[in-house]
């Protein structure tokens, strides 16, 4: 079975819009594409997945934009490659090596957990809320920006039942942001 794993970048106060921590540098996206490798598989929702495609997809020509750095470009090629899973209910179809997960979510992503491999992952806000709800994520990872936004989606944002989590491992970056690894507290029945 392969485990399910949420990361995201967070601020102080919990929003997790994609533009409210701080910049992207070298070290962050060296963490991040880290965390792509560990995974054979990316989860999105719509949202998430229209927002991954319009910056991370290689463009047609097969070159990179101008405004990737050389720290983007490992990224870019690790996301632009991975089989993607999107769920949605107003979209038709998805392409750039997706697939629609259709039909219950929770027996759709078991699904996924059943097959063999090194991982899922999954980014966003709405889809990791309800994943959360379900008891589907098997592993959290946040990445907490020294930053107050005052505004934005934040973080888990009517999770319905507390998840008490235990910490896996902690790293401090030179930015002063801190990435915080976490799984759930799983109690005996």
């Amino acid at each position: 079975m392969r485990p399910l794993r949420y990361g995201i970048n967070v601020t102080l106060d919990g929003c997790c819009h994609h533009e409210a921590g701080l910049p992207p540098d070298e070290e962050s996206m060296a963490f991040w594409t880290a965390e792509l490798e560990r995974a054979d598989a990316l989860l999105y929702g719509r949202v998430t997945y229209s927002m991954m495609e319009s910056a991370w997809r290689r463009p047609a020509d097969g070159g990179w934009p101008d405004w990737m750095g050389d720290e983007d470009i490992p990224f870019a090629e690790s996301i632009d490659q991975k089989p993607k899973y999107v769920v949605s209910s107003t979209v038709a179809e998805v392409d750039w090596n997706a697939e629609l997960l259709t039909g219950d979510l929770r027996e759709a992503v078991q699904r996924l957990k059943d097959e063999p491999g090194d991982g899922l992952s999954v980014g966003g806000v709405t889809l990791p809320l309800a994943l959360a709800d379900l008891g589907l994520i098997d592993e959290y990872t946040f990445v907490v920006h020294p930053v107050l936004a005052g505004h934005g989606p934040t973080l888990l944002s009517g999770l319905r039942e507390r998840v008490r989590l235990e910490p896996l491992d902690r790293r401090e970056f030179r930015s002063g942001a801190v990435a915080l690894r976490f799984r759930p507290v799983t109690t005996a029945g």
